[in-house]
């Protein structure tokens, strides 16, 4: 059996920088530092930061008064900023600088007297950070379907933003239908999907060229996890997300000779190593293990001033 890891695959800049917070907050202030939602997406790293003495919470509320609490990667909207602030609590944002970017841009508009189109998924974290700036200004659009049901005050004082995690071509679609539509629409002065997002994809489209099944070490929870399963299964290729090598089910190799095995931007190399180690087991040792040309992403984000 072949087995071809992609490349890039597993951590991006905002999912280091999130965690390095979380370390070090918790060796300069000692434990227990709370966390607002799972800091990233992957069970494995919550667990581990969990062990180490972070504390996750949903409602500020749940923190005590005067604690450390530090937003997640996928931000956090107004209201619980105000929250923790009406709570005594001392906060450090975790939040990706390419969430914040969107914010940036969201608040931008609003303040320009926009409407705007928000295009993601509803319930994920990131949307409703994004969507609590102005939940009564702020459109949540998933598909192109949405774009034709969409109604707005003024067509002409309307701006779009989008979810970061998003597949590049499906919000290629919508953002053609919206502006289709809405001729006057502002769209996002870049595009918003980050560029690991983007590179994972483009990087599992090269998978595709060779493997029979592709394997997406990554958590359900996570947005760019669920996007490249469902990239390759649009191109009718088999795919299955697994949290690590104990999930892969033997079926799914029946008759297959070379596996694709890509990570989401929340996932250590650590559960890769562990799928390919189950892969190479179950094909009794047999497995040549082969990896796409390295690709360096040249991105790196500094962790806030206060913990440098």
């Amino acid at each position: 059996m072949e087995v071809v890891l992609a490349n890039p695959r597993g951590f991006c800049a905002g999912v280091d920088r999130a965690i390095e917070i979380v370390e070090v907050a918790l060796a300069r202030y000692g434990a227990p530092i709370y966390v607002r939602h799972e800091i990233v997406h992957n069970q494995y790293v919550v667990d581990d930061l969990r062990a180490k003495g972070a504390v996750f919470i949903d409602d500020p509320a749940d923190a005590p008064e005067g604690a450390l609490l530090i937003y997640s990667a996928h931000g956090v909207s107004p209201a619980v900023r105000e929250a923790a602030r009406a709570r005594g609590l001392r906060t450090i944002d975790g939040t990706c600088p390419l969430v914040t970017k969107v914010h940036v841009e969201t608040l931008r508009m609003l303040n320009d007297g926009y409407e705007v189109v928000l295009v993601g998924h509803a319930g994920h974290v990131e949307v409703e950070g994004t969507q609590g700036h102005a939940p009564d200004r702020i459109h949540l659009i998933q598909d192109v379907a949405d774009v034709a049901a969409l109604e707005v005050r003024d067509p002409d004082k309307l701006g779009c933003v989008t979810q970061t995690t998003l597949s590049v071509d499906d919000t290629r679609e919508v953002i053609e239908a919206l502006a289709q539509r809405f001729p006057n629409i502002r769209l996002p002065r870049k595009d918003d999907i980050c560029y690991a997002t983007q590179n994972r994809q483009n990087a599992v489209k090269k998978l595709l060229e060779r493997a029979q099944v592709v394997l997406v070490v990554g958590s359900p929870a996570s947005s760019n996890a669920n996007r490249l399963v469902e990239l390759t299964r649009k191109a009718g290729i088999a795919a299955h997300m697994v949290q690590n090598g104990d999930a892969i089910d033997p079926a799914w190799l029946a008759g297959v000779e070379c596996v694709g095995v890509t990570a989401s931007a929340s996932t250590p190399e650590l559960l890769v190593e562990q799928v390919v180690e189950r892969l190479r087991k179950l094909s009794g040792g047999e497995v040549a293990l082969r990896s796409l040309p390295q690709v360096d992403e040249g991105v790196a984000f500094q962790i806030p001033p206060e913990l440098r």
